[in-house]
């Protein structure tokens, strides 16, 4: 599988897109990048989709039922509970949809640390 790498200015959306707050930890993944609380994704960019965690259903029905959404993540292969964002949409809509991933996802409890793997 061949993983789309995203633009500049996809990267600059994302990253200003980001709640002002010091728990969020925005870091490279599988050459994309993936904003975190405590340990737990709440937004990513996939190539130069943006994808946000929408745990509550109505929201999650309100957001896959708007022009431009989608599944978010690999074709074929979405990841579940996140939904692309319309590449239509301006900066301050998606800020948006991300502050309440953000906050939904905050709520949760922090992801466990995983082990180090020992030494050969």
């Amino acid at each position: 599988m061949q993983i789309p790498k995203p633009s500049d200015a996809a990267k600059a959306l994302f990253t200003s897109s980001m709640p002002d707050d010091p728990r969020v930890v925005v870091k490279p993944m599988f050459g994309n990048l993936g904003a975190f609380v405590n340990g737990n994704m709440f937004a990513g960019l996939f190539g130069d989709r943006i994808g946000v965690k929408v745990l509550d259903e109505a929201a999650r029905a309100e957001l896959e039922a708007t022009e431009g959404a989608g599944p978010f993540g690999p074709e074929g292969r979405p990841m579940g509970g996140y939904v692309s964002v319309p590449e239509a949409w301006d900066r301050e809509r998606l800020a948006e949809w991300v502050e309440r991933a953000f906050d939904d996802v905050a709520m949760l409890p922090p992801k466990a640390q995983k082990a180090a793997k020992p030494k050969r």
